[in-house]
């Protein structure tokens, strides 16, 4: 059984279809990259995931785990880049969603907290502030707090924008480590190339309709033939 199963999911905002009819699946240990233009809904289909209130026709369906234990990356433009807290505080920030008894950790959580900071290696900053750390650092600060919440699922939107070449490739080295441990994990990106050699599936998202399938099949189509020579 898919660990996520989208069956015929439509958006529309104000007249307007961002997609129509989309359906794909998330096996547990998949690498899925989602490709597409600005404009073609990829955020809007990782809010439907979330659980934000999207207004959307279809199914989706989470099969063996809840969406409080999905972790999610999003966008650096959209995380706050200035709060006043330790990298430790927010790392173990990423358990408050789980906890439905407010923010107080168990011994459970911070070892697997220290772990997960060992994992992202950023235990050395674990009293630093997170506002006085570089863009590729405070990167992996948020990765490390997403790897909190999540248990089966890691939602990644545009992980590297914004960075220097040097800490993209780490970042993107980290990300492959989480997958290869048995993370699940689906990225949005617009890196073509790289997705077709680290991502085990590709959803290609288009005014034309959708491509989804395996990344060796990816590069034969029309959808990729299309955006690499706009790239």
């Amino acid at each position: 059984m898919s660990l996520l199963e989208v069956k015929n999911l439509t958006v529309s905002f104000e007249g307007r279809t961002v997609f129509k009819d989309l359906s794909f699946n998330v096996e547990k240990g998949d690498y899925l990259c989602i490709l597409g233009e600005n404009g073609s809904g990829k955020t809007t289909l990782m809010r439907c995931i979330l659980g934000y209130p999207v207004k959307h026709e279809g199914i989706i369906n989470y099969n063996g785990f809840s969406r409080r234990e999905i972790g999610w990356l999003p966008q650096r433009s959209e995380s706050k880049t200035d709060f006043p807290a330790s990298v430790g505080e927010v790392v173990m920030s990423g358990f408050a969603g789980r906890n439905r008894t407010g923010l107080f950790y168990s011994s459970a959580q911070k070892r697997q907290a220290r772990a997960n900071m060992e994992l992202m290696e950023i235990s050395e900053l674990k009293n630093r502030s997170f506002k006085e750390l570089s863009g590729g650092q405070q990167q992996r600060v948020l990765l490390c707090r997403a790897l909190c919440a999540a248990d089966s699922i890691l939602l990644l939107d545009e992980p590297v924008t914004g960075l220097d070449a040097a800490a993209q490739n780490e970042l993107y080295e980290l990300i492959k480590k989480l997958n290869k441990s048995g993370m699940t994990v689906i990225m949005i990106t617009h890196d073509v190339a790289r997705s077709v050699k680290v991502g085990g599936k590709v959803l290609h998202m288009s005014d034309d309709g959708y491509y989804f399938g395996t990344a060796e099949d990816y590069v034969n189509t029309d959808f990729y033939k299309n955006i690499s020579e706009v790239r």
